[in-house]
């Protein structure tokens, strides 16, 4: 059963958030935002001394390649309307930081493969169902899924994050100093759950969508905006975002922010999971992974 701490799936609530804001900026802007390489991204991007990459992999714990067996294609799955994770080029193609980073890893192993974009909500069933082999797509894992699904090593997890205005912001700020002041957050997520239980002390004005918690932020009616860090540092770099920076550090609770993404395979297949856990360690030393990050994330979630 789920907590009723938590009303609906992180997910979902992620998904619904970015999508709803990238509606508001304008998917085509965006997009080409997205599409350019860190160095043509530096009048929205974080000063390299503050732009942090986040690290998943120990260094201490390294992973052997396996055999993989006779040759074979390896078919990966996704969407194409959530980005930076995954979404259309202008071409008619699909890209993304998933979507990319698989095909690092098929470069990485030397395999054959291809990226097929299929409607979101049927993913799970087209994996299930042998339709694929991978899913590359922004579904947080969850105990509920390690029971019908094989997963990867984590490569993704999307913290939760203050924003305020940029005079505002200081970098050292912890939850206690926020007493009595007025953070806005969206209704119904675990964001929200996450305030009401550990932070009390604060003052929470509840909006319907982020667009409503910014315009909270904007008029003074709320000091702080506490949400995804992914859909807020897309604020960030969007247009406008200039007048907004976090505050504080990431916050990482997986009771309410999940476990993060991984690729997602048929239990059946272990051997291609430990081939892609190989493959993603070696992507992170050999900077491929910082690489992607930055590209599609000209502002640091972290």
């Amino acid at each position: 059963m789920r907590s009723p701490l938590i009303p609906t799936p992180p997910w979902r609530q992620m998904r619904t958030m970015i999508a709803r804001f990238a509606d508001a900026l304008a998917m085509s802007a965006l997009a080409c935002l997205l599409l350019l390489p860190a160095s043509g991204a530096k009048a929205q991007a974080q000063p390299a001394a503050t732009y942090v990459v986040p690290n998943y992999w120990d260094p201490n714990v390294r992973v052997e390649r396996p055999d993989l067996g006779p040759p074979r294609v390896i078919r990966f799955l996704t969407d194409d309307d959530f980005p930076p994770m995954h979404f259309a080029t202008p071409e008619g193609g699909v890209t993304g930081f998933s979507v990319e980073l698989a095909r690092a890893v098929c470069e990485k192993l030397a395999l054959s493969c291809t990226i097929q974009a299929r409607r979101f909500d049927t993913l799970l069933d087209s994996l299930a169902e042998g339709r694929g082999d991978v899913l590359a797509a922004a579904i947080p894992v969850t105990s509920e899924l390690r029971s019908r699904f094989a997963a990867s090593q984590i490569y993704h997890r999307s913290p939760a994050r203050l924003l305020t205005t940029r005079g505002n912001a200081r970098t050292d700020l912890e939850f206690g100093a926020l007493r009595g002041t007025r953070v806005a957050v969206i209704s119904g997520t675990a964001h929200e759950a996450f305030l009401e239980r550990l932070a009390p002390f604060i003052q929470r004005r509840a909006a319907p969508d982020l667009q409503a918690a910014l315009a909270l932020l904007r008029s003074g009616d709320a000091e702080y905006v506490f949400g995804d860090g992914v859909a807020l540092a897309l604020t960030i770099a969007g247009r406008g975002g200039s007048e907004f920076a976090f505050a504080g550090g990431p916050y990482l609770e997986a009771r309410y922010f999940g476990e993060g993404v991984g690729f997602l395979l048929r239990k059946d297949d272990l051997a291609l999971q430990r081939a892609i856990d190989y493959a993603l360690q070696g992507l992170w030393d050999d900077g491929t992974y910082a690489r992607l990050f930055i590209r599609f994330f000209p502002v640091s979630p972290f």
